[in-house]
């Protein structure tokens, strides 16, 4: 039996066992944010064995009062997180990711655009 999620507000469910068939679709396109809050940055550092000034100073960006993790150009329009392995196809740091890519793809965004996390998400199911 599949682990299907569902969330109040959202006209899908989604199949985390998806993932595994991924090429990595929310992790790799255009340039964008993946915020990362104090806590999260703490756990990071550690699962990295890294102090935190370190792993800020080289993972991470400055966006106003906020910080993204860095990312990676891959070509003129793609853009991948710096802790997506391409040969994986995995999150190199998966135990200890942000609450943004925890709460994929149950994000405000996509209450309206279903059409749009269809296309990039091969885990999401219509509700029946």
């Amino acid at each position: 039996m599949r682990d299907i999620v569902k969330k109040e507000g959202f006209s899908f469910a989604f199949d985390p066992s998806a993932c595994a068939s991924c090429e990595g679709n929310c992790c790799i396109g255009e340039s964008g944010y993946v915020w990362v809050k104090p806590e999260e940055i703490e756990a990071i550092a550690n699962f990295l064995q890294l102090d935190q000034a370190t792993f800020v100073e080289k993972h991470t960006r400055k966006v106003r009062f906020k910080r993204s993790l860095k990312e990676i150009q891959l070509d003129e329009a793609n853009y991948l997180c710096e802790f997506f392995d391409l040969a994986s196809k995995r999150c190199t740091i998966y135990e200890v990711r942000p609450s943004q890519c925890r709460t994929f793809p149950f994000w405000e965004h996509f209450i309206n655009n279903r059409r749009e996390v269809e296309k990039e998400c091969p885990g999401i199911l219509p509700l029946s």
